[in-house]
């Protein structure tokens, strides 16, 4: 069957183009190939199944901060697509959004089916045409455009976008067309590991703390999460995501610090400890110093003193400077990972060379389209991948509805 648009992928990206196309030019006839049984699955647990949409950051070079591949690109792209005609889009289809106090940006309704039911009634009401548990095994240029083969069907088109995200498959088939490919390694993603002093602390967090990799030349900060296997949170999400490549060269094993109170010098605290010495009565663990949860202040002191009940009044110089750089760089050691929830995200895909960005068309092949994850561009957490895919794809559905 002949269509003038072959979208492959029904993720965000892959709806998102396939409707900015239609709307810009009603005469196309659009098909939207799915390989798996869902469409819009990471729309749907995206945020907690409230769907993250984009980030109240509205200058694009501000913007670009948060993404460690694909910055450079996306300044163009974001002055003709950015966080606010996200807003804008939504809006006039019914679906306002509202901006969190952490500047993440959800459905007023919050719950991501509100954006998934926008996306139905669009295709429906544009006559875009839907197929699920359909892929495409080869792509084939043909005189007019593009013969897609798969498992039991084939299909003829003028123009492809390809938005598929991070599908190996996918992966090696463009491989095979000549595509220039970055090897793909997880970006978002939390870390496990083996230091002992964490196991009682499940679902202890700080608002604040500095993690690093000295030997990677690796830091991060924002709020942390102790979890039952290891550590999360922002200042780990973020880590992951600018350290993706040298992360995955270590194999995910590697020596790093915590910094438990950033907003005190390692002086300082032991200051604080000498101070207490001379006024408190108080036993140590009981005294909850620094903002830190009383959870993980016990583990600190318990770590320093053992099963010891000592006072401020028994602590000696050793101790103290113990525990100070417990808080200030307490040492852990990874050893593998976990998929932050099942938001993960993946560094790698098609090089940014390959592609023209005022188009999203592949410059050694003409009228084939690429947009959202399966280009070589991540972000860190808090809805700057979804803008990613937005702007890619919307650029992407102007240039196609040309003809």
């Amino acid at each position: 069957m002949q269509y003038d648009l072959i979208v492959i992928g029904g993720g965000a990206a892959g709806f998102f183009g396939a409707i900015n196309a239609k709307i810009n030019n009603p005469n196309l006839k659009v098909l939207v190939l799915e390989k798996s049984n869902k469409f819009l699955a990471k729309v749907k647990i995206s945020g907690g199944g409230r769907c993250n949409v984009t980030h109240a950051c509205f200058e694009p070079k501000e913007l670009v901060k948060n993404y460690p591949r694909g910055a450079k690109e996306l300044i163009g792209p974001f002055t003709k697509f950015q966080p606010g005609d996200i807003f804008d889009w939504f809006e006039k289809r019914g679906v306002p959004l509202k901006i969190e106090e952490d500047n993440r940006v959800f459905p007023e309704k919050n719950t991501s089916q509100a954006i998934i039911d926008c996306f139905f009634e669009e295709c429906n009401k544009l006559n875009v045409v839907l197929k699920l548990q359909t892929g495409v095994r080869k792509i084939e240029q043909i005189k007019d455009g593009f013969s897609l083969i798969g498992d039991n069907e084939t299909w003829q088109t003028k123009k492809v976008l390809l938005a598929t995200g991070s599908s190996p498959q996918i992966w090696n088939m463009l491989k095979g067309m000549g595509v220039p490919m970055i090897k793909p390694v997880p970006s978002l993603f939390t870390f496990n590991i083996v230091n002992q002093i964490y196991k009682p602390l499940p679902g202890v967090s700080v608002p604040n703390a500095i993690v690093k990799v000295p030997k990677l030349k690796l830091k991060s900060s924002g709020p942390l999460l102790i979890t039952h296997w290891g550590l999360s949170g922002p200042a780990i999400l973020k880590m992951s995501a600018w350290g993706a490549i040298a992360l995955a060269d270590a194999n995910y094993k590697f020596d790093a610090t915590v910094n438990w109170c950033p907003a005190y010098d390692k002086e300082e605290l032991i200051e604080a400890f000498k101070e207490l010495r001379e006024t408190s009565k108080k036993q140590v663990k009981n005294t909850v110093l620094f903002d830190l949860p009383s959870r993980l202040w016990e583990q600190l002191v318990l770590n320093v003193l053992g099963d010891v009940q000592r006072s401020w009044a028994e602590m000696g110089n050793k101790q103290m400077e113990q525990l100070a750089t417990l808080i200030y760089q307490q040492p852990i050691t990874v050893n593998g990972k976990s998929t932050f929830k099942d938001e993960f995200v993946t560094a790698g895909g098609i090089d940014l060379k390959a592609v023209d960005f005022k188009t999203m068309q592949l410059r050694e092949i003409p009228n084939f389209y690429v947009a959202g994850e399966v280009l070589n561009i991540d972000a860190i957490t808090g809805g700057f991948n979804f803008q990613a895919a937005w702007t890619t794809s919307w650029i992407a559905a102007g240039d196609i509805a040309k003809d």
